[in-house]
């Protein structure tokens, strides 16, 4: 899937190509902010009165439909191309958006739910195969990266920022947004068809595909398919060289929001005695100065690399959640908040470069499926043991866990910067 359609000068950032990947992670994230933050928990707790069991089981299938499916959605983009594989994929979240909007059934609500997972789960793999593609032969583009992190976090703030404007200039209707969210849905469709498809070149597999299917029908046709599914995973086995420590690193990497992101709130409100006002502006803090730091650090990271950037982020953040646990005073706690967003904008961009290196360029898509799949694990699981901790060994637990995540992240990342392989340790 080398081919990227328009673009003269694969290294320029602003492509036509970037520019759409820059949208569509725009858009979705906007629609999952408003959903997942703003719409459905109030829209299915008390417009409908559903039990907190059905919100929480619609939530898990959302999340396990986005995760699960990320590995084997790379594998598909890798042989229908960016268009065929997204829009496919984006008439489900347009058919998902629909049903919550019509229907009111808990069965369908949930199944809805299940959809939206799906149809956004072949983004990022598809987002992170097309930037290492413009990245040359180094696989360096930490400014790309840093910018569809802007465009990812963007989207999941404003999303529910307008919705809830929506929402209360609307008298707390419903309609108005979920016209919105399909508008939405429906321009996805339309910037995911001017992605570029498959390559042109049809290689010895696809012409052998194609005299199977006009001359023994259907069944080689699934043998060959179901060949072309073990000769991926077995290539994965053997061209996927990289220390094992990568994987529990991907998992921790999203564990950590996923222990923050639920209790914050709570915590904010409950502990700190923060009103919404100030909570807001307390957001704000942390999440401005990781997008206003995310370009610069993303350009510094092409030149200098990514071993120091993530030494310092790790080591930034998981020190600063520490000291977030163990202090009261509001300017403190605005304080490290915002060292807590510089310590993610350091690692961010850096570490989807550091990811970018390890990956081969055959199967680029389906490695970064795999990849991003162990990386959501993370906030499927961080949430869970995040009650856990909050009920049971008090309301700092969490962070303090987050914390220790952290430095074990930097310990992690201490022995990927020296033996990023497993050749290089077999080696020696």
């Amino acid at each position: 899937m080398k081919q990227i359609g328009r673009e003269k000068n694969p290294r320029r950032l602003w492509s036509p190509f970037f520019a759409e990947l820059w949208v569509l992670v725009f858009l979705v994230e906007f629609m999952k902010g408003s959903l997942l933050v703003a719409i459905l928990p109030v829209y299915m707790g008390e417009t409908l009165g559903l039990s907190a069991g059905i919100i929480g089981l619609a939530f898990s299938l959302q999340y396990f439909g986005d995760n699960a499916f990320r590995a084997p959605a790379g594998w598909i983009a890798e042989r229908l191309g960016y268009r065929g594989t997204m829009s496919s994929a984006l008439l489900f979240t347009l058919v998902a958006v629909i049903m919550l909007s019509v229907l009111t059934e808990p069965v369908w609500l949930v199944v809805a739910c299940l959809l939206l997972g799906l149809g956004t789960s072949p983004l990022w793999p598809c987002v992170m195969t097309g930037t290492t593609e413009m990245s040359g032969p180094n696989n360096s583009n930490g400014a790309a990266m840093g910018t569809l992190e802007i465009a990812s976090m963007g989207g999941t703030g404003m999303g529910p920022l307008v919705m809830n404007f929506a929402i209360a200039q609307y008298g707390h209707s419903y309609g108005m947004v979920f016209m919105i969210l399909t508008g939405c849905s429906i321009v996805l469709l339309l910037v995911s068809l001017m992605l570029p498809g498959r390559k042109k070149s049809a290689d010895k597999g696809a012409l052998q595909r194609s005299a199977l299917v006009s001359s023994d029908g259907l069944t080689k046709q699934k043998q060959q398919l179901l060949g072309g599914i073990k000769e991926t995973i077995n290539s994965l086995k053997t061209k996927l060289d990289v220390n094992p420590l990568i994987y529990p690193a991907l998992f921790l990497q999203s564990f950590v929001i996923g222990l923050i992101s639920p209790v914050l709130t709570l915590y904010a409100r409950m502990d700190l005695g923060i009103s919404p006002n100030l909570y807001s502006v307390f957001l704000i803090a942390g999440g401005g100065v990781t997008v206003l730091a995310l370009i610069p650090c993303g350009k510094l990271v092409d030149r200098l690399g990514t071993e120091y950037f993530l030494h310092a982020g790790f080591l930034l953040a998981g020190i600063t959640l520490f000291f977030f646990s163990a202090v009261r005073s509001i300017p403190l706690v605005f304080v490290s908040v915002a060292l807590i967003g510089l310590g993610y904008a350091l690692i961010l961009p850096a570490w989807n470069t550091f990811l970018a290196k390890l990956i081969p360029e055959s199967e680029r898509a389906t490695i970064w499926g795999f990849f991003l799949t162990l990386q959501g694990s993370g906030m499927v699981i961080g949430p869970l043991v995040s009650g856990v901790l909050w009920d049971r060994a008090g309301h700092t637990a969490p962070f303090i866990i987050s914390g220790i995540v952290m430095l074990l992240m930097f310990g992690c990342h201490l022995a990927l910067a020296r033996n990023p392989r497993r050749k290089t340790v077999r080696a020696e």
